[in-house]
C-alpha cells in the first residue's frame, strides 16, 4: 500500500494525526449524497484503511440511522469520545440531539460546530477522514469549506437536470474556495429490475458524464439505483456491509478505489514557491 501523504498546516492544527480529509457534497439534496458518503466511508475500511465519518449536515443529520450508531458520545480529559459503527468512527450533531428535534442555526453557530467536531474530538490516526456535507452553496456550504481541511470533493448527483443545474453551481463554487474537485459520482444512474434484468434510466442518462467533461475532471462511479442499497440504509447496514459480494458493494469499492487514487494524485501536485 503507497504512503499517504500528509495534509496541509490548518489540517495539522486542528486533526494532526489524519491522513486524507474527504468531502462528499452536492448541489442538491435528495441524490443519495450520505449514501454516498456511508458507503464509500465502509468502502474505504474494507480497503485496509482506518476512517473516520463526520456528519456535517446539520441540517439533516442521517448518518446515525444509515450506520446504526447506538449510545451518545462519551467524554474523557475534556475531549470528545466518538460513536464507533461497524468499524467507523463517527461523530455527528444527531448523536448529540433528539432526532425529533429541529436545529435552526445560523452560519457562525454551524462554523463553531465543525470545529469543534475536529479539534475537540479524539479521532486519533487514522487514514481517512470522511466528511458528509450539507447540499447547496449557501452560507452553511461556504462556512464549512473554510473549516474543513479538504483534501478534496466528491460531488454526488442524479442524471436529470435539475440536479446537473445545481452541481454546476456546487462544483463552482468550490473551485472558488480552491477545494480539489475529486470527480464526480453519478448516483440513482439507472435502475436494473431483479425480475427481468431490464434496464430503466429513470432521471434520465450520460448527465454526469457530460458535467464531468465540462469542468475537466473524473467521473468516478455510475451507482445504480436498488432497492437493497436502500433497504440496508433503513436498517442500519449499509450494503457494503450486508452485501459484501453484491454489485452494489462492488461500485462502492471501485468507488473508494477511485477517490483515494485522486487523492494521492491532488497531494502529490506541488505549489510553487514564492521568494
Amino acid at each position: 500500500m503507497a504512503e499517504t501523504p500528509r495534509p496541509g498546516p490548518q489540517a495539522a492544527a486542528l486533526i494532526p494525526d489524519v491522513k486524507y480529509t474527504v468531502a462528499v457534497s452536492s448541489g442538491k439534496g435528495g441524490v443519495g449524497k450520505s449514501t454516498v458518503a456511508v458507503n464509500l466511508a465502509l468502502a474505504l475500511k474494507r480497503q485496509g484503511h482506518t476512517v473516520g465519518l463526520v456528519d456535517v449536515d446539520v441540517y439533516g443529520p442521517d448518518v446515525p440511522l444509515m450506520m446504526g450508531t447506538k449510545g451518545k458520545p462519551g467524554m474523557f480529559e475534556n475531549k470528545i469520545i466518538t460513536v464507533e459503527a461497524h468499524g467507523i468512527k463517527i461523530m455527528s450533531i444527531g448523536l448529540l440531539v433528539d432526532e425529533r428535534e429541529a436545529l435552526v442555526w445560523r452560519g457562525p453557530m454551524i462554523h463553531s460546530a465543525v470545529q469543534q467536531f475536529l479539534r475537540d474530538v479524539l479521532w486519533g490516526p487514522l487514514d481517512f477522514l470522511v466528511f458528509d456535507m450539507p447540499p447547496g452553496t449557501g452560507d452553511a456550504q461556504l462556512s464549512l469549506s473554510q473549516v474543513v481541511p479538504l483534501g478534496g470533493v466528491v460531488m454526488v448527483t442524479t442524471p436529470q437536470d435539475v440536479a446537473l443545474l445545481d452541481v454546476r453551481k456546487a462544483l463552482a463554487m468550490f473551485r472558488k474556495l480552491n477545494v480539489p474537485i475529486l470527480g464526480l459520482v453519478e448516483n440513482m444512474s439507472c435502475f436494473i429490475a431483479p425480475d427481468t434484468g431490464a434496464k430503466y434510466a429513470i432521471f434520465g442518462e450520460g448527465g454526469g458524464d457530460k458535467v464531468a467533461e465540462e469542468f475537466g475532471v473524473p467521473l468516478l462511479a455510475h451507482i445504480p439505483l436498488e432497492i437493497d442499497t436502500r433497504k440496508g440504509g433503513d436498517a442500519g447496514i449499509p450494503i457494503v456491509v450486508g452485501q459484501p459480494a453484491s454489485a452494489q458493494a462492488a461500485a462502492f469499492l471501485a468507488l473508494a478505489g477511485a477517490v483515494a487514487a485522486r487523492l494521492e494524485a491532488v497531494s502529490a501536485l506541488k505549489m510553487p514557491t514564492i521568494g
